[in-house]
């Protein structure tokens, strides 16, 4: 297994996960390192995101993706799992157009993907979320509002953990898109 990271950046890999350096931003800063390998994960992206970042969701999170799908074709990658968001979320407008531009261009290339789509994944630090649980419950109780509670429900950490290795161990013949609902159903099932 392999990550890519920017120079300087090697300590932040898990253990046993070896390091290559280069630019998210250019394929050609490490296209080279890529094969022998069956699936390609792409994580980058903006960190905290927020609407004030719009011009950086597509200077950073799709023009990563775009460089991500590029190298990955070109390493005869079979496999391309690419982490989005869930659709639509109004206030989330241009980090949403990033991310679909993004699923757009796995698309084109005519890879075979797994799309997951969280709306927010609670992990260590980012909890406060959690005091929103009463509210989820309730429009997901009422008719008008369940689907959309659904949709853009919380997940955890390990239900993504599990369902980015779930994908990768069992790879997506064409492109196969995970909601928040098969998210948290991958989780359950493990």
């Amino acid at each position: 297994m392999r990550g890519l990271v920017r120079p300087g950046s090697e300590r932040r890999l898990a253990p046993g996960c070896e390091a290559v350096s280069g630019n998210p931003l250019d394929a050609a800063t490490y296209r080279a390192r890529i094969a022998p390998a069956d699936t390609f994960v792409q994580l980058v992206g903006v960190a905290h995101p927020s609407p004030a970042k719009a011009a950086e969701f597509r200077r950073i999170d799709l023009a990563s993706a775009r460089q991500a799908v590029a190298a990955a074709a070109g390493a005869g990658i079979r496999h391309f799992i690419y982490v989005s968001v869930a659709h639509p979320a109004p206030v989330m407008r241009e980090y949403i157009a990033a991310r679909t531009e993004g699923e757009e261009a796995i698309g084109a290339a005519g890879s075979n993907a797994t799309i997951l789509r969280p709306w927010y994944v609670l992990g260590p630090g980012r909890r406060w979320p959690v005091i929103l649980l009463p509210a989820y419950w309730l429009l997901g109780a009422l008719p008008q509002t369940r689907e959309g509670a659904r949709r853009l429900g919380l997940v955890t950490l390990p239900q993504m953990i599990e369902t980015m290795v779930r994908a990768v161990e069992r790879p997506a013949s064409g492109v196969r898109v995970l909601e928040v609902p098969q998210i948290r159903l991958r989780a359950v099932a493990a």
